[in-house]
């Protein structure tokens, strides 16, 4: 049924550093041609899935992606091929920021490894710009095929000026992070590229993701 290629991505909620529940579950299988989705949703989740997952993490909020984008015939070298993944860590932050692991050179705007890792910048640039906190940290986690983020998280280092839930509710209101909005909001289809390929893509201000032409709005919202 099941063939080599395939994807997971676990999101956790925690309290004061410990697994407290899962938000979402996300697995993308390749499979073979002559099996529906609805078997192979099933099979998955009584297979994989929960034989797997602590049953104690499992919540009736928790939400399951099982090959969202539909079926996944083909996968491996055929399906994907090319060059990407060099420099991640010199191409942002030197190892003062989290990552993703996400590489950027090579992929195009609708790949949220690149676009929402500027969005990201350009969302915690507006909250400092806007003085609701002195550090900002945007965390965004994405499941294929569904556009909405499937979290959102605002780490401030203890600097926030207004409670960090309502830093989350302000980002929610102000920024579209769906991929297509995303790339609508910094303007990601034109040729602005070709810079990124030396001195990094983060600091130059001339690149939109580093103007925070939100700050304003953000600024004016009440906390």
């Amino acid at each position: 049924m099941l063939r080599p290629d395939a994807k997971s991505q676990v999101t956790f909620q925690y309290d004061d550093g410990k697994i407290v529940g899962i938000d979402a579950v996300v697995l993308s299988t390749q499979h073979a041609e002559d099996i529906d989705q609805k078997s192979l949703q099933e099979a998955v989740m009584e297979e994989i899935i929960k034989p797997i997952l602590p049953t104690e993490w499992l919540n009736a909020s928790t939400k399951f992606f099982i090959n969202p984008t539909g079926r996944f015939v083909i996968g491996g070298p055929m399906g994907d091929c090319g060059l990407t993944g060099r420099k991640i860590i010199v191409d942002t932050y030197g190892g003062m920021a989290r990552h993703g692991g996400g590489a950027f050179s090579g992929k195009d705007p609708s790949k949220v490894d690149r676009s929402a890792a500027y969005a990201a910048r350009y969302v915690a640039k507006n909250i400092v710009a806007a003085g609701l906190a002195d550090r900002c940290e945007i965390q965004v986690s994405y499941a294929i095929g569904v556009a909405e983020p499937t979290s959102i998280m605002v780490e401030t280092f203890g600097t926030e000026k207004v409670p960090s839930e309502q830093l989350t509710l302000l980002v929610r209101e102000f920024f579209d992070l769906r991929p297509y909005g995303l790339i609508q909001m910094l303007d990601l289809l034109h040729p602005i590229y070709k810079e990124t390929a030396a001195y990094g893509h983060f600091g130059r201000e001339h690149f939109p993701w580093e103007k925070p032409t939100k700050r304003r709005c953000c600024g004016k919202r009440p906390v």
